[in-house]
């Protein structure tokens, strides 16, 4: 059995002691595979790193996460822009939107997310979308986009089984995460309603860590847990989600 990790931040401080040993775990608990999500222009360097020691399991997205979105934005833009012509990356991500933190900056946010959506397309990448309180400022963000071949995942999926049906029908999978094995989270009528085959996994490592490690450090071993929980809710084997979810992760990402 196999698994991809599609979002882990494993080049974060929070592994500085034990990164080596966590993708050792990761491998030997079955995840083959783990996708990074850049967050500025900064972790870009960091990211990269941990690719050189890891070929072949750890890759590289590039983008400008939302609550990065500050005053030099389009600086920041432009230099991502000219590493991705120059570097390998799988996605451009994570970009979106999130009103959770600061709304403030939101006309940033949508002008930063259209600008990197337009890059994606034009580069024929998925997009790794963040959308914290955010569904219908994104949904209308990307209106120009439809019929464009655009294509990617709602990271970390917390909506309704609306806003699901609405994501899938854009031609987008969503992203299964620990939140899944949170009581009261919701997450199981959203799974039950939109299938394995519109489904990718993700532990969004260091945070979000699942039942029974919630409010402790997440890492990609930890991805079992949360196949396991689909599977029980979609009445599939372990087996068979893991084999799914692989496949339109591979598809997805190009790997």
């Amino acid at each position: 059995m196999q698994l991809i990790d599609t979002h882990t931040h494993i080049y974060l401080p929070e592994f500085n002691d034990d990164r080596d040993e966590s993708v050792k775990r990761a491998v030997q608990s079955g995840v083959v595979k783990q996708l990074m999500p850049n967050i500025d222009i900064d972790s870009v360097s960091l990211m990269l790193s941990v690719e050189n020691n890891f070929p072949g399991i750890c890759f590289p997205m590039i983008g400008l996460h939302p609550t990065s979105v500050k005053e030099d934005y389009v600086s920041q833009l432009d230099q991502m822009e000219e590493l991705a012509a120059t570097n390998k990356f799988y996605a451009i991500g994570e970009i979106g939107i999130d009103l959770y933190w600061d709304k403030s900056r939101l006309t940033e946010q949508i002008l930063a997310f259209k600008r990197q959506v337009a890059f994606a397309v034009k580069s024929g990448l998925p997009v790794v979308i963040h959308s914290r309180d955010s569904f219908p400022e994104v949904f209308k963000a990307l209106e120009p986009f439809k019929g464009a071949d655009l294509k990617g995942v709602f990271h970390a999926f917390t909506g309704s089984s609306e806003d699901a049906e609405k994501a899938i029908g854009l031609g987008f999978k969503l992203g299964i995460g620990g939140i899944v094995t949170f009581k009261n989270s919701g997450l199981e009528k959203v799974v039950s309603h939109s299938g394995v085959e519109n489904l990718i996994l993700e532990t969004d490592s260091p945070y979000l860590a699942p039942v029974p490690y919630r409010g402790k450090r997440n890492e990609s071993s930890y991805l079992c847990i949360i196949n396991n929980r689909v599977a029980e809710i979609l009445g599939l084997s372990n087996e068979e989600t893991a084999d799914v979810t692989y496949n339109n992760s591979v598809r997805l990402f190009g790997l």
